[in-house]
């Protein structure tokens, strides 16, 4: 009968995160500057906050703004210069990258496969979670592999179990055990050959562009005014109320010809008003289609915390001109599977779903009135749903 020590590796160096509170210091590609402070007595600050506000103002939208150019074919508005890409993600995080889950990574990852940078350098937010994911999954292997190795011990200990004694030497025979190479001066080995040669400099061009949804660029064209679309054809931009008719039409699936007529609960206006109210709150809106939800909210981003909620588009026809349409009220109703579906879906991610109305007005009330005009013709309510479970609600 023998007993082996217990022993464990050390856990290994966990990887540094970058410093996200400063790279995602803003959250909007904007840039604001606050007023002097106004001290109740002193009046003279009062002449100061004046004096800044009136004659000291400096537009918050970038100078030159932000370029894009809109794709029909993805129905997406693509940012292929570096400025613009690093703004809107660093700041809000809109948009993603096109060869890339979702952060535009795609010229790092390629950089460390051809060896160009090293395999800890320029780090991404998605390999940092890979590699921490990685090492927690070992960690708990060798935590259990040890926990095995004592409670075997503890059992020979008292005699009922038989450990053979020669795997035990054989273990720690090869554990103790350290072999040394010794080469010539003139034959040196091939890793170390290989280190010795200088690293080869491959100049990788950047294949990757940010793709903006719809409802994002025009956000950050109509909302911000920090976006400046263009089209395939040449370098007009568009302007913002030609580019809500453009996006209204490639809401549809095929999309709507120049003369065909829109209508108020159009997939982009429902979606953007969902959008812009949830932004303005201070969320940041992603797309849910991974947990089969419209929208996914964020506290401050998919870098510092998980989506906190999920949110499902519904149209509501409450309007009495809506009374009469059979399709449309149709189309406001859901079965039951379908709302204990979505529900579980989120619940499992322990994520709260919320249902949001959007009451849709009359095509009369908003025909020929402008973005703004129109947008505040629509009313959203919210309703929080939550899974009932037997053990935890008994009460």
């Amino acid at each position: 009968m023998s007993s082996t020590t217990l022993t464990t590796k050390p856990p290994p160096p966990r990887t540094k995160k970058p410093n996200y509170n400063l790279l995602h210091a803003n959250p909007l590609p904007l840039t604001i500057r606050p007023l002097p402070p106004l001290i109740p007595h002193n009046p003279l600050s009062l002449l100061h906050v004046l004096y800044a506000y009136f004659f000291c103002r400096v537009p918050c939208q970038p100078q030159p703004l932000y370029t894009g150019v809109f794709n029909p074919a993805t129905r997406s508005v693509n940012v292929t210069d570096t400025r613009s890409i690093q703004a809107f993600w660093n700041s809000g995080f809109f948009g993603k990258g096109s060869l890339s889950r979702s952060e535009p990574t795609w010229i790092s990852r390629r950089r460390r496969a051809l060896g160009v940078i090293g395999k800890d350098e320029a780090l991404t937010a998605e390999e940092i979670t890979e590699r921490r994911r990685r090492e927690r999954k070992e960690f708990k292997l060798e935590r259990a592999r040890a926990e095995k190795e004592k409670v075997q011990n503890q059992l020979a200990q008292e005699g009922k179990l038989d450990l053979p004694e020669a795997s035990s030497s054989q273990e720690a025979a090869s554990e103790n055990k350290s072999v040394t190479f010794i080469f010539a001066s003139s034959e040196l080995p091939e890793a170390e050959e290989k280190k010795q040669q200088p690293k080869q400099v491959v100049d990788v061009e950047d294949l990757e562009h940010l793709q903006l949804t719809l409802e994002e660029a025009f956000f950050l064209m109509y909302g911000l005014g920090a976006l400046k679309i263009t089209g395939l054809e040449g370098n007009k931009p568009i302007e913002v109320r030609d580019a809500l008719c453009l996006f209204r039409k490639y809401s549809y699936f095929p999309p709507l010809e120049d003369e065909a007529e829109l209508h108020p609960d159009d997939t982009f206006l429902l979606n953007y008003v969902v959008y812009h109210h949830f932004r303005s709150l201070g969320w940041v809106v992603r797309p849910g289609i991974k947990f089969g939800v419209d929208y996914l909210l964020y506290n401050r981003g998919p870098v510092f915390s998980h989506a906190e909620f999920g949110i499902m588009i519904m149209p509501s026809y409450s309007h009495p001109h809506w009374a009469s349409d059979i399709y449309r009220k149709k189309k406001e109703s859901r079965p039951w599977h379908w709302l204990h579906g979505v529900n579980r879906v989120t619940a499992q991610v322990k994520k709260t779903l919320i249902l949001v109305y959007v009451e849709v007005p009359p095509p009369q009330v908003i025909e020929g009135l402008g973005p703004t005009a129109m947008l505040k013709e629509y009313r959203v309510r919210e309703v929080a749903m939550k899974r009932w479970v037997v053990s935890r609600n008994r009460d």
